[in-house]
């Protein structure tokens, strides 16, 4: 067991500084690429992914702000970020919070010894992913790097970290 993984969530435009960005989400951007720079096992990216219907849909009348539609720039994960993007990285485009097909994939390795969620937002999409990742890999340690990821408000962030930690999810900073 000595397979490290670095999921990156949802770091994209419209996050970050587009429809749905935040001061709190703009900050993080310096240690998310430190942290990709430095990092030393498997990358793997999800992307939150809608189509042009978006506000026709549950989320959609919940928070009915049109945000990474497939294609648009919004839905492009950020720039600085794009140069640890390979031929060979996965990314996991999702309709959901959760991506029931990463947790496939995780499921589907050997040899994992840990997996790091970092990104956006921590209170929907990071803590959705943690929370379905430690459902499809019990045994293997999960963890969060708070100082990678950022909330909707920085109270949301913290209640998600404090949840996270309840459900045995490694909160790092």
């Amino acid at each position: 067991m000595n397979k490290k993984i670095l999921v990156v969530i949802d770091m994209q435009n419209d996050f970050i500084d587009g429809a749905l960005g935040t001061a709190e989400a703009l900050a993080i951007l310096p240690r998310v690429e430190k942290k990709l720079a430095a990092f030393d096992g498997e990358i793997i990216f999800t992307r939150d992914t809608h189509e042009p219907d978006y506000l026709e849909t549950q989320e959609g009348r919940n928070l009915p702000v049109p945000h990474c539609i497939r294609n648009s720039r919004g839905w492009q994960i950020h720039d600085s970020l794009k140069r640890y993007i390979s031929p060979d990285t996965r990314i996991f485009d999702k309709p959901t919070f959760g991506s029931v097909a990463l947790g496939e994939y995780l499921s589907s390795q050997k040899d994992i010894s840990d997996i790091t969620c970092i990104g956006l937002c921590t209170d929907i999409c990071v803590i959705s992913n943690a929370m379905l990742i430690k459902a499809y890999l019990p045994e293997i340690p999960v963890i969060v790097d708070s100082s990678c990821c950022a909330g909707v408000t920085p109270e949301s962030h913290d209640n998600a970290l404090a949840a996270m930690k309840l459900c045995q999810i490694q909160v790092v900073s």
